[in-house]
């Protein structure tokens, strides 16, 4: 017989938020951490990507807070602390703070950069129940000392495996020794590292372990699939499986921000509705490209990792990994932007020989080998030679400019013969240089990075 969020131990407000919302039935990964946070013990959870983790620490989170309401908040304070990697999980995890805590008088703010700080700072001035932040912009309120956080009861630190990978243990160690030493410790994570695994032991007491899914698991609702082909015709593929599926809502990933622009634009020039979202983008531009994509007014949203990370759509149907990621956790969370809450979904990935190693990597990770389909008229090394480029015509230079110095190379003059000096021996005119085409990042050849790298952050 399953379980009901009744059951769990939530009171009735909750439980009529999450009704309306159209839940009955708790996910694993929230049948188990419910009862946990509730008595106030300390989590160390993992699940697969869409199976409900955030409501699994925000249910309990609201709960805990609103059976010991404050008669009057510390200025510039917070109860509780929800850490972040990215501004929309930021995003995501304060809309379901609100959404939950509809029908309590619980009070919740987000703070993350790339925006303006000083609202952040009023919303901030009379103190709040929740603060959801990522740490870049939380340790700038810490130095500016708008933000107190000697108050916190509950730290929640979510997407923490990414966090490390984005290069934040830094920061985060800073924010922990600003904490009170008493207080309950969630961490909630899409895999299980031994990073995280060692953060755990260093903040965790004895906590509560849940892995809903095996380690570092793809979800069996994504029916994946990789299509071989020529990189040189990558582009062409995807703009032919959009039109000929008629695919109307379509995740797409690429390695870089400049990737993402450039695939965005030619999808358009093909009469496909595109925008890329990604770091260099203002958040009122990432904003406005989701908004639009969730809605349907484009088709094609195309992302780069850092930036989709916390992306909730739901019931996507398509993600397509234009390229393949250097880090194989990376795959199983990008496929996981689609077969959420139940819902099937498809993950295609567009794969060039020199992605072989990459797609090597991913499979020993997830454990099973993905099923390949050539599609008829982009069969690997049938993309056609490159045409030379054309050596660019140079317009005419005015003779007699001052201060112009000519780029093409000297020619001796014609004029009447004459006698050379006997001990004077003409010099010969050095060639001009030959233009080499400049090489852009994206043409480089991929090598898998080391996992052991820091990529640079953002938010």
């Amino acid at each position: 017989m399953s379980q009901s969020f009744t059951d769990l131990g939530l009171i009735a407000e909750l439980v009529r938020s999450v009704a309306e919302e159209g839940y009955s039935v708790p996910t694993p990964i929230q049948a188990q951490a419910i009862p946990v946070i509730l008595a106030g013990g300390d989590v160390l959870a993992a699940a697969q990507t869409g199976t409900g983790k955030t409501a699994g620490f925000t249910l309990p989170l609201l709960q805990r807070l609103n059976a010991a309401p404050l008669a009057q908040r510390t200025p510039r304070s917070a109860r509780a602390l929800v850490l972040t990697p990215t501004r929309e999980l930021a995003a995501q995890v304060e809309e379901a703070i609100r959404t939950y805590g509809r029908h309590l008088g619980l009070s919740s703010t987000l703070i993350f950069g790339g925006v303006g700080i000083n609202p952040q700072i009023d919303a901030m001035r009379r103190g709040v129940d929740i603060l959801v932040a990522t740490p870049g912009r939380l340790l700038d309120h810490l130095q500016q000392k708008t933000v107190d956080l000697g108050k916190v009861e509950v730290l929640v630190l979510d997407e923490a495996d990414r966090m490390l990978d984005m290069g934040f243990i830094r920061d985060i160690k800073r924010i922990l020794a600003i904490l009170p030493k008493r207080r309950q410790n969630l961490l909630f994570s899409a895999t299980f590292s031994d990073d995280i695994r060692d953060l755990a032991n260093g903040l965790l007491d004895a906590p509560k372990m849940i892995e809903v899914a095996r380690r570092n698991a793809d979800s069996e609702l994504v029916a994946q699939r990789i299509h071989p082909v020529d990189a040189s015709r990558k582009r062409a593929l995807l703009s032919h499986l959009i039109s000929r599926g008629d695919w109307r809502q379509v995740l797409v990933f690429t390695r870089t921000k400049h990737g993402a622009n450039r695939l965005a634009e030619q999808l358009d020039q093909d009469g496909i509705s595109a925008s890329a979202i990604h770091g260099n983008k203002s958040q009122s531009a990432r904003t406005k490209a989701l908004a639009s994509f969730k809605e349907g007014s484009i088709r094609v949203l195309v992302a780069t990792d850092i930036a989709a990370r916390g992306l909730d759509i739901e019931e996507l149907p398509h993600v397509v990994n234009y390229e393949l990621p250097n880090v194989p956790h990376d795959y199983v969370h990008r496929i996981g932007r689609t077969g959420r809450a139940g819902n099937n979904g498809e993950a295609i990935s567009l794969v060039s020989a020199d992605e072989n190693a990459y797609l090597a990597d991913i499979e020993r990770l997830i454990r099973r080998r993905v099923e390949r389909e050539v599609i008829a008229g982009f069969e690997p090394g049938t993309a056609p030679p490159a045409a030379p480029q054309a050596e660019p015509r140079r317009p005419p230079q005015p003779a007699g400019r001052p201060g112009q110095r000519s780029t093409r190379p000297r020619t001796p003059q014609k004029s009447a013969p004459e006698k050379p000096a006997p001990s004077v021996k003409p010099a010969a005119a050095k060639p001009a240089p030959i233009a080499q085409p400049a090489r852009r990042r994206d043409d480089r050849r991929p090598t898998p990075a080391l996992l052991g790298g820091q990529p640079r952050r953002t938010g």
